[in-house]
């Protein structure tokens, strides 16, 4: 076995090989095509905007495996995808291959991404060299304080993800390199720290107020991962005092239909403060900017509009999680989450605790997509699901121009009631409060006294299939028997991803 300083300087090779790659100095992403950075003048601040669009790009631009192994663990969501990509099934499982093509993708896809957004960043600093206005020397430091919001976003996945890792803060390569990996808590508070500095610069609005790039990121997107890297942290009273600012501001609200949140109607809501943002411009050919849903996908289906593309069934909720929802008596948020088969309603059935189930558990959705079986998975996610009538006529891709929903308030409220339930002081009400507004926008009853398990009791219900909030809940208050259903056995040994193979490789052993 390689020791940790073997390890540190394969890692730094992997990275000084990423940098040369995407390097400001060679090409400045515009959108889908490239700008020579030989070509830019610093001097037209008008394109300004440009490199930011590069960063934002490079951030929505996801790997279809991003969001999926980012949650796969969690005790929400089984593997599904049976037959095919069986170390993705591993993983589920809790059994690590650092070979297994996946996790060196997406190593390469978040640092790929830090590399793009700080090239992005130092490219309006040149801007901001020759800008001249205080309006231009102003929009500088909100675009590059955007930039160091999407780096912290990018930051905060991988180090849930591996822990250990490199911050990278500017296109310095050796001297980033010789300050070594960083702990999962040095990476937390640099993040912390990061949306610190980038808030006084950033739009004192909702994203979906913007004007000047629609749905970007703004002060509250920062507060929110600010609360995040600390909630990772465990510094409780941080999140109740930044998740407490968000509450306060008044600008957020749950969107009122639970369903709808998660499909185009809910796209740049008031309760969104961070989603990734598709289009296929509303035309049936042509360009078109999607994610690829299809992993979340039923592999058959009968859908409402014929033609429809079906998905590849990798992203199955699972039957805990089901029976955790029936339990409560939900209907709005299990409907919503879960795409129902035949075969897995046979399965639910098969335990005489749900041998009736009520009329709302069917394979068939309230826009008449109808959920076949196939062999890969019994279920499929509902939140990623796109209404066939949805689709855009002439457009047959799988969720073709859905937005993907990152960080929404219904989670702020949440952590903020987690908070309080930890002992931390609140300025935004009781947790009661927070926790009771989640449930009546889905008709759940009113708690009083609610407790930290109440409270993860509710993320679950409210947030699962959502990158892999619930695993990471699970895993920061050590709650190791959830992890461990169905077969699995969970040890603290499995929080973290390994290394990469492939990033391993590139030095020789000594």
């Amino acid at each position: 076995m390689k020791n940790i300083n073997q390890v540190i300087k394969q890692l730094a090779l992997m990275l000084a090989l990423c940098m040369v790659v995407f390097s400001c100095t060679d090409k400045l992403e515009e959108n889908d095509g490239q700008l020579a950075a030989d070509d830019l003048d610093f001097t037209n601040s008008e394109d300004m905007v440009l490199p930011l669009i590069g960063g934002y790009s490079a951030v929505y631009s996801r790997g279809w495996e991003d969001p999926l192994l980012i949650g796969v663990r969690g005790d929400d969501v089984n593997a599904g995808g049976l037959g095919d990509q069986p170390q993705f099934a591993d993983t589920d499982l809790f059994i690590y291959d650092n070979g297994f093509w996946m996790y060196n993708q997406i190593w390469e896809n978040f640092y790929g991404d830090i590399v793009r957004i700080i090239s992005s960043r130092e490219t309006i600093q040149s801007y901001k060299d020759f800008a001249v206005e205080e309006e231009d020397l102003a929009r500088a430091d909100q675009y590059m304080a955007e930039c160091k919001v999407l780096s912290g976003f990018t930051h905060f996945q991988m180090s849930r993800l591996w822990g250990d890792i490199f911050i990278i803060e500017s296109s310095n390569i050796s001297a980033e390199l010789e300050n070594g990996v960083k702990t999962k808590a040095e990476v937390m508070q640099y993040i912390s720290d990061l949306m610190d500095e980038a808030i006084p610069f950033l739009p004192d609005a909702r994203p979906n107020e913007r004007q000047d790039v629609s749905g970007g990121v703004t002060k509250y997107t920062a507060l929110a991962i600010k609360a995040l890297a600390n909630l990772e942290l465990e510094n409780y009273q941080e999140v109740a005092n930044v998740t407490g600012e968000i509450i306060n501001s008044g600008k957020f609200n749950l969107y009122p239909d639970y369903y709808q949140l998660f499909k185009k109607p809910g796209e740049r809501s008031n309760e969104n403060l961070f989603e990734l943002q598709f289009s296929d411009y509303g035309t049936e050919s042509g360009a078109a900017n999607n994610h690829l849903y299809a992993p979340f996908g039923p592999s058959s289906w009968t859908p409402a509009v014929e033609g429809a593309s079906a998905g590849w069934g990798f992203y199955e909720p699972s039957l805990k999680f089901i029976k955790f929802m029936l339990d409560r008596g939900e209907t709005t948020r299990l409907s919503t989450s879960v795409n129902f088969t035949p075969r897995g309603i046979d399965e639910i059935t098969s335990d005489p605790e749900y041998a009736t189930l009520p009329s709302f558990v069917t394979n068939v959705s309230e826009d008449g997509d109808v959920f076949n079986d196939y062999s890969r998975a019994i279920f499929s996610s509902g939140k990623h699901y796109l209404p066939s009538t949805q689709l855009t006529p002439g457009r047959t891709d799988y969720g073709s121009g859905k937005n993907f929903i990152v960080i929404r308030y219904a989670e702020i409220l949440l952590m903020y009631a987690e908070a309080l339930t930890q002992g931390a002081n609140g300025t935004a009400g009781t947790a009661d409060q927070a926790v009771n507004e989640v449930r009546a926008r889905v008709g759940m009853s009113a708690l009083s006294n609610v407790t930290l398990d109440d409270v993860m009791d509710e993320k679950f219900a409210e947030l699962a299939m959502e990158w892999g909030v619930r695993y990471f809940d699970m895993i920061r208050l050590n709650k190791y028997d959830e992890l461990s259903y169905e077969g699995r056995t969970f040890t603290a040994e499995d929080e973290y991803l390994p290394y990469p193979q492939a990033q391993l490789d590139l030095l020789p052993l000594e």
